[in-house]
């Protein structure tokens, strides 16, 4: 079970709304579900999932009587051998839960059965993505494998390379981005630039534009949650479909991880890429005239 106290910066959201930004690991419509059973209350009572929280509302979600069964997905493999394996994470798909309860598929659960000495809610897992974020990931099948690859992570040795689609036109075609990144205490779920953060340095150039809209290749040398819409965010061209941060909206966040390159345990360097999205595409050429891939 978990609870929560609505703050007077809270008051005024939706509760389904509030639940998915305060509980990450799940889904909306997850969250859902639990209101159709009255598994979430409201100072002990069950209301709709469109109820607008008040200043001090007592929240409860009870998670207890939810099926243990979690549900099989396809994720698209990109190479495979002994010790690991690169995917195409699809966009909406949890990396791993943060707990112990996970009603829904994530890389992790349709990764277990492949593994042979690592366990638990994140066996496996190397890195990771946003839920809203699609792409190249690698993971690891042995605990051997999995430290081998993490410490080319720490030691900043792995490339990526990501496309984003913003809104506008980018004055400087090229350029670096140097901002800290601290959480914000006013909304813990996301953050913000802010001297007392963490290094983040993300690379980046033009890739094409048209009316409205801009692709840009990201280069990200440090690896801090939220880096890339942070940044963007920071430079007035936030990320469209980034609710989080001020994105247009959009059927989905237009982040995709395109290309990683890293040595493999077994000693080779490696350059894998994941398909661009058709969403990516359409938009891009849409007011450019251009057919659609």
């Amino acid at each position: 079970m978990l609870k929560f106290k609505v703050l007077n910066s809270e008051a005024g959201r939706r509760i389904d709304l509030y639940l998915t930004s305060k509980i990450t690991d799940l889904s909306r419509s997850h969250i859902q579900k639990l209101f159709a059973m009255d598994k979430i209350l409201v100072n002990s009572k069950p209301y709709p999932a469109r109820y607008k929280l008040k200043s001090g509302d007592n929240i409860t979600v009870n998670f207890e009587t939810q099926t243990s069964r979690v549900p099989e997905i396809n994720i698209q493999t990109i190479y495979e051998d002994n010790e690991c394996i690169v995917i195409n994470k699809p966009v909406g798909v949890l990396t791993h839960s943060k707990g112990s309860f996970n009603p829904e598929a994530t890389v992790a659960t349709w990764l277990a059965p492949k593994l042979r000495d690592l366990s638990g809610e994140r066996g496996g897992i190397v890195h990771r993505l946003d839920r809203a974020t699609s792409g190249v990931m690698i993971c690891a099948k042995t605990d051997e494998a999995l430290k081998y690859l993490q410490k080319q992570f720490s030691q900043r040795k792995v490339k990526k390379t990501y496309l984003a689609i913003i809104e506008g036109e980018l004055s400087q075609k090229e350029a670096i981005i140097n901002m800290p990144i601290e959480r914000n205490p006013k909304h813990p779920s996301t953050f913000r630039p802010g001297p007392n953060g963490k290094e983040a340095i993300t690379k980046y150039k033009v890739v094409s534009e048209n009316n409205n809209y801009c692709l840009v290749e990201l280069m990200p040398t440090t690896g801090r949650t939220h880096q890339l819409r942070v940044h963007l965010k920071a430079i007035n061209h936030p990320i469209v479909g980034d609710s989080f941060y001020g994105g247009k909206a959009y059927d989905r966040l237009m982040l995709h991880a395109s290309s990683l390159e890293i040595t493999l345990p077994n000693k080779k360097r490696k350059i894998f890429k994941a398909t661009t999205p058709k969403e990516f595409n359409m938009l891009i050429n849409k007011e450019a005239g251009l057919p659609n891939e």
